[in-house]
């Protein structure tokens, strides 16, 4: 299953880890998705979405 936002599409973002002596490592940030259930269309659905898009209002809840 990918790491993806199903609203906004936010996903996996690489760097670089770097040392207190400047040695560079491959890293990566993953978003923080939660499982929640969600209405869409009078329907509810089960969708993997970014913390950012349910605190911006951009789904509904399913209670």
């Amino acid at each position: 299953m990918a790491r993806r936002c199903e609203v906004c599409g936010k996903g996996p973002t690489t760097g670089n880890q770097v040392s207190h002596s400047h040695i560079l490592n491959k890293r990566r940030w993953l978003p923080n998705l939660q499982s929640v259930r969600v209405n869409v269309n009078g329907t509810v659905k089960r969708m993997r979405v970014c913390t950012r898009c349910l605190k911006a209002g951009k789904v509904v809840r399913a209670v």
